[in-house]
């Protein structure tokens, strides 16, 4: 028996380590067709999570539906089927970029990953229930525990193991490997149990569980998980997008959700009760303050960390509730059943719902409302003391996620939200020369500023002015001739206000409330003399459709938020880029960010490709609104390289020996990361 405890438990951990070695491998295969926006990665989850509910449907089925024999043939038959479906590839194309961009995440993600998928959600209540009917032993509960230990090694290993040495052809040949040991183990296991399953007594125990088993314990199964996996997703969007754009940021708060599961479930013990009913009550006052004052900035050091931390706290909650709250293990899979479908809820709440039907951010407020409900709802039977003081938590939080709407709204002149995120835009009265000042934010990385006073309406500001990279190489690329000009990435089309009569301006945009906000709200597109064009989608697959003039400059400005679109910078995307470009032509890259050096990444792909790679940091002027800015211009264009504008400001673009090159088969950002982060 100690044996097949064993095996049982290599299989667990094996599938929940493939199953979420797998998450960003897949992820990372979306990247040619949709962009590298975060909300991709929140559309993931959500399949994830979905495709999580279906495999744990499935093990329901066929521990309380079907006979041992039944059993092992169907699962077996799964596990064939998954396997035969190894080795495809997504691939961008027509259908796949003009689809809504949330159909086609989860049409390529099910065909590409489905079966396997879905054969690896299903393995830990299945073999949970198989191993209780066939050897009656206590330890099957944890292997949930298990399960969630190795989803953590596969979440911490891929970004700083995986990724940085590894090619994607390569972990995709690894994970296929990986699944058949698991196939192979996993069918061995289903195949045994038609001997060691009895055939009636795990339906009846089933059955007389369920009778045992109240509405209102069922109803905090689905909202215990539901109410965690709704703050795991608040808060990774909370932090990536109003705290820091930090890449991989994600990473931390998805670990305190599994490390809370890992401990919960770990054995009875584990949950002191007393000290996380205060804990997490605690932990909702703080929340509660911060949100307080929108205007509060904590330093990153800080604020990334305490969340996290908060996140624990209220996640641990929930999940040693319901770990209070299990069956018995002859109903363990209809437990995680109705498990699954509360956090599968709970990302869809954000994921789906809250991007289509509300304006900005407001998941975090609701989720800390709905966890003092639930602390209400668990402590009820702790006396009256325990009820006021749960209930007036409660209402407080009310409040105060009503003053944060109502602040947000006041702060904003408009507040749209999209697939690709929070868009805002701001009318201040600064600086004192400009007037009525305007400002998009997307998150919190300012996209785009223009000033509505004192002649000031046509000057390029922010990141753009006159003496930065990107201004010298417009105002110097074409002296005496008409521009022709791609730029990825719109805002709010500060870039237009460098054109002239004659020039042609192309935007690339993925975001169409991107196209809308800067028509409507800013006026660089109608009133430069150029003409102008805006295209809609991923701008590397809009590039490689188009047959026209090549361009004297192309503009890349979409990397500096959290999640960077990595396909924008690979081997292949400048090859690409160059085709389109003239001879003498300069690709000009924004790389300001406090976070990430894409300095390295670049130079290491010019020399690759026989280009001079110059790197321009120019100062900012608080009076005309100009901010520091670090760009860098890849030509070959040595009588650009010889003027005195760039002779003066330029130098060559560092090489590191830890940044390899960049193609679409590898990628990693994490030598790149800035800490702590360098002021912009």
């Amino acid at each position: 028996m100690a044996l097949l405890t064993f095996l049982y438990a290599c299989v667990v951990f094996l599938s929940a380590f493939l199953l979420f070695l797998v998450q960003p491998m897949v992820a990372k295969q979306l990247l040619p067709v949709l962009g590298g926006s975060a909300a991709v990665w929140t559309t993931c989850l959500v399949f994830f999570q979905s495709a999580l509910l279906l495999g744990y449907l499935y093990a329901d089925f066929l521990a309380t539906r079907l006979r041992p024999r039944a059993q092992a043939l169907s699962h077996v038959t799964l596990l064939a089927a998954a396997l035969a479906t190894l080795g495809l590839h997504i691939r961008a194309n027509q259908w796949a970029a003009t689809w809504h961009p949330m159909l086609t995440v989860f049409g390529l993600l099910g065909l590409i990953i489905g079966l396997p998928y879905l054969a690896l959600s299903a393995t830990t209540p299945l073999l949970q229930s198989w191993y209780t009917g066939s050897f009656r032993a206590g330890w099957s509960y944890r292997m949930f525990s298990l399960s969630n230990a190795g989803a953590l090694l596969a979440l911490l290993c891929y970004p700083t193991l995986i990724e940085p040495h590894v090619t994607l052809k390569a972990q995709t040949r690894g994970f296929s490997t990986g699944f058949f040991v698991f196939a192979v183990l996993c069918g061995g296991i289903a195949w045994s149990v038609r001997q060691t399953l009895p055939e009636r007594i795990q339906r009846q125990e089933t059955e007389n569980a369920d009778g045992s088993i109240s509405a209102q314990q069922k109803a905090l199964w689905l909202l215990l998980p539901g109410c965690a996996s709704l703050l795991l997703c608040a808060f990774t969007s909370h932090l990536s997008q109003n705290v820091a754009a930090i890449p991989l940021l994600w990473i931390l708060p998805l670990s305190a959700y599994l490390l809370s599961f890992i401990i919960a479930f770990h054995s009875p013990q584990a949950y002191p009760r007393w000290l996380m009913v205060r804990l997490a009550a605690c932990t909702l006052g703080i929340l509660g303050y911060l949100a307080h004052d929108v205007h509060q900035a904590l330093p990153v050091q800080l604020s990334v960390p305490l969340y996290c931390v908060c996140l624990f706290v209220l996640c641990f909650f929930f999940h040693g509730e319901l770990y209070r709250l299990r069956p018995t293990a002859g109903s363990a899979t209809g437990f995680y059943l109705v498990l699954s479908l509360g956090s599968a809820l709970g990302s869809l709440f954000v994921g789906v719902f809250a991007p289509n039907f509300f304006r900005a951010n407001y998941e975090m407020g609701i989720g800390l409302v709905l966890s003092a409900v639930l602390g209400l709802i668990v402590m009820w039977n702790f006396g009256i003391v325990a009820r006021l003081f749960w209930s007036g938590l409660a209402i407080a939080l009310i409040w105060i996620a009503t003053v944060q709407a109502r602040a947000w709204q006041q702060d904003a002149l408009v507040q749209l939200r999209s697939f690709y995120g929070t868009l805002r835009v701001t009318q201040t009265h600064w600086p004192p020369l400009a007037g009525t000042t305007r400002t998009l934010y997307h998150g919190t990385i300012q996209h785009g500023v223009q000033f509505f006073g004192n002649g000031m309406r046509m000057q390029p500001a922010s990141y753009y002015g006159p003496y930065s990279g990107v201004g010298l190489a417009l105002r110097l690329c074409c002296e005496g001739r008409k521009k022709h000009i791609g730029a990825v990435g719109l805002g709010a089309g500060t870039i237009a206000a460098y054109g002239q009569t004659g020039d042609v301006f192309r935007f690339y945009e993925i975001d169409p409330l991107v196209e809308r906000i800067a028509r409507e709200l800013f006026t660089y597109l109608r009133e430069t003399p150029a003409h102008t064009d805006v295209v809609l989608g991923d701008a590397r697959y809009s590039i490689s459709r188009e047959h026209g003039d090549p361009y004297d400059v192309i503009i890349l400005d979409a990397f500096s938020g959290d999640a960077v679109p990595v396909h924008l910078l690979t081997q292949q995307a400048l090859t690409l880029y160059r085709k389109h470009l003239a001879p003498d032509g300069i690709l000009a890259f924004h790389i300001s960010s406090q976070y990430l050096d894409l300095e390295p990444v670049l130079a290491r792909e010019a020399q690759q490709d026989g280009m001079h790679a110059i790197t321009i940091h120019s100062g900012g002027d608080e009076s005309h609104g100009i901010f520091i800015a670090d760009w860098v211009l890849l030509t070959n264009n040595e009588q650009f390289l010889a003027k005195p504008d760039i002779v003066r400001v330029a130098h060559p673009s560092l090489l590191r020996s830890d940044v390899n090159l960049w193609t679409d088969d590898y990628s990693s950002i994490l030598p790149l990361l800035k800490w702590p982060p360098r002021a912009h």
